[in-house]
């Protein structure tokens, strides 16, 4: 039998290297060499406004010096707080020439969300959307930036963009209030923009620094930096690029709909596009009238989404009439790529959809679907050019599994970070002997394709046995009537797991718990059967559109002990009403008793009784016989 590393590599495109040469330095220097290569092609594309690659370096430039007049040098974090738009981009670029680190941020988080990570990565400058610069300045003051710098949106739109956000109609107020808010207290972004020195080359960043840093909880409740270099960058970057091998430099077009705050949009639709001298285009929110707006300007040839954004922007496109045709290469990822919507997606635009898998902690790609017709739908695919994986038992990851079984996704490769920022503890609990534990099982088939079947730490189990939930959800996804599903363990009274699902219904469709039950009972054995199913509009997901099912868990909570307090209360009636029945009964058995003691003590005076119970009144008859 071929061993997993040979059938990898007899399922890697000839097209594709197993081995990639990268550069040698940073990426400023990358940066350098892209816009001086492609300077006077469009790299952003914002509501039909175009910067060129000329354009983007010098603002950069002039933005990075300003910077470095505030401090920002090696050893300094930037906070970015922004949606997808131009400034975000330079902002992006700029920090790293000035040799600090970006850190990113979902610009509608919460105060309590951010203030932790505040206080760990000590970010003394935040650029940030107008919009959120109120999030800021309520941060703690012993986290908040000393340089708060507020982004507005609409300046780097087109000017006729911009002139009809200004008219005094409902409309355009309504979005101009959407896209932009005064921001009192903070330095404009247009002060990065005016002239300044050029920062000090000695603040020139090394391949082996950091370049920026992300948060991520994982399974957890508690946020963990995640550092990654120029040089992990870069070699994701460079690897993606060998693994869509038919792009061409200065000819392609990438849609930028997923947040650049996340490391998926980051990489993918920033990095990757600008080192080839692709143009992006930027939508600051994922929706399907902005992003079709954008393809109408220009059809992009590479797509980097989630599988419901792909079907949303293919229902779109086909109720509207807008062509996809020319879009080359779909890549998908986060979660699941079902079959139908491969072939949705490829009928509608020509080429290929594709599924990969990575983490934050990774840069993020480790594996991907061949960019062929040989992709297989459900499963992540094989690894990167340069990329070991190995299978390990998730309580001896020194032990490999047996080939076929599930097992632990290890990982080794340039674009692996090195641990946790300020974690010493989880880090050395995320790596064996040099191998990051990703934390994800994955199962290979006969062609050593990987399918993550589940996290560890979202294992249920129950009775002793281990139940994956992914195998529970797919099996109640393919049940009528079933739009979604989530699957969880809830703690019993016997301190135990119980198999728990959450699942979304298609409209008038009538839930039977019993009857899904039975279907459930016909894919699955018994103890991977739920004990219990709960309807939900919605299942909570994260920025990404995945299922996040920490909070599955807790609202499921929430509904179970609903449940049992209405439970409880309705026994608790129905034993007082049962009380108050008992003690009707009693006094009516007490009278009853009476009344037989008074028969037998005088039998000739006692009354009969009626219907009730209840001695009748003597007639006038008795009463005379009884007094003579």
């Amino acid at each position: 039998m071929p061993t997993l590393e040979e059938l990898w590599i007899a399922a890697t495109p000839p097209a594709v290297s197993r081995h990639l040469e990268y550069p040698t330095g940073s990426m400023i220097d990358e940066f350098d060499r892209f816009t001086a290569e492609f300077a006077e092609l469009p790299a952003l594309d914002f509501f039909a406004r175009e910067t060129s690659y000329r354009e983007l370096r010098e603002a950069v430039y002039t933005v990075a010096g300003n910077l470095a007049e505030l401090g920002v040098g090696p050893g300094k974090q930037v906070a970015l707080l922004m949606p997808n738009c131009p400034q975000h981009v330079i902002a992006f670029y700029a920090v790293l020439v000035a040799g600090g680190t970006v850190v990113e941020h979902n610009p509608l988080a919460t105060v309590a969300e951010l203030t932790p990570m505040f206080a760990d990565h000590d970010a003394d400058v935040a650029i940030v959307w107008d919009a959120a610069a109120q999030l800021m300045q309520n941060l703690p003051a012993a986290v908040r930036p000393t340089h708060i710098v507020s982004v507005n949106m609409i300046e780097a739109m087109p000017l006729g963009k911009r002139l009809l956000l200004r008219l005094p109609i409902a409309k355009a107020r309504a979005s101009r209030a959407m896209l932009s808010k005064a921001a009192p207290g903070t330095t404009p972004w247009s002060a990065l923009l005016a002239h300044a020195p050029l920062p000090p080359v000695a603040n020139r960043p090394d391949p082996d620094d950091v370049a920026l840093v992300l948060y991520t909880s994982g399974t957890t409740s508690t946020p963990k930096g995640v550092p990654l270099t120029h040089r992990n960058l870069t070699a994701n970057a460079v690897q993606a690029t060998a693994w869509v091998f038919d792009v061409k430099p200065g000819r392609e077009v990438f849609m930028a709909a997923l947040p650049l705050f996340h490391v998926f949009g980051c990489s993918l639709s920033m990095n990757l596009p600008l080192r080839i001298g692709a143009m992006v285009h930027l939508v600051p929110k994922p929706e399907t009238g902005l992003i079709l707006d954008a393809a109408k300007r220009r059809v992009p040839t590479v797509m980097i989404a989630v599988p419901p954004l792909f079907e949303r922007i293919a229902d779109a496109a086909a109720e509207h009439g807008v062509s996809l045709m020319g879009c080359r290469a779909g890549i998908s990822g986060a979660m699941p790529l079902p079959m139908p919507l491969i072939e949705k997606w490829e009928s509608a635009t020509g080429g290929l959809l594709i599924e990969g898998y990575g983490l934050s902690e990774t840069a993020p790609v480790i594996v991907g679907n061949p960019y062929l017709t040989t992709r297989k739908a459900g499963f992540v695919g094989i690894p990167f050019p340069d990329t070991e994986i190995r299978l390990s038992d998730p309580e001896d990851p020194s032990r490999e599994v047996p080939q076929g079984e599930r097992g632990e996704v290890l990982v080794k490769g340039p674009q692996v970070f090195s641990g946790y920022r300020n974690r010493p503890e989880e880090t050395a609990a995320a790596f064996w002997d040099g191998w990051f534990r990703t934390g994800d099982i994955a199962q290979p088939d006969e062609d050593g394709f990987l399918k993550i079947v589940d996290r560890i730490k979202e294992l249920v189990i129950t009775g002793g046995f281990n139940v994956y939930p992914s195998e529970v959800e797919e099996a109640l996804r393919g049940l009528e009537g079933v739009r979604d599903a989530a699957v969880v363990g809830l703690v019993n009274d016997l301190g135990s797991e119980d198999v728990v699902a959450a699942v979304v219904v298609h409209e008038g469709y009538t839930f039977d718990f019993e009857q899904v039950r039975e279907r459930i009972k016909e894919k699955l054995t018994a103890y991977k059967v739920p004990r219990k199913v709960f309807v939900l509009p919605d299942l909570p997901r994260n920025n990404m559109g995945k299922i996040v099912r920490r909070e599955v868990r807790l609202a499921l909570e929430r509904m179970r002990d609903t449940q049992l307090a209405e439970r409880f209360r309705e026994e608790r009636g129905g034993l007082v009403e049962k009380r108050d029945e008992l003690v009707e009964r009693g006094g009516e058995l007490v009278d009853k008793m009476r009344t037989e003691v008074a028969q037998r003590l005088h039998p000739d005076v006692a009354a009969p009784e009626g219907e009730d119970g209840d001695p009748q009144q003597e007639t006038g008859e008795a009463q005379e016989q009884r007094e003579a």
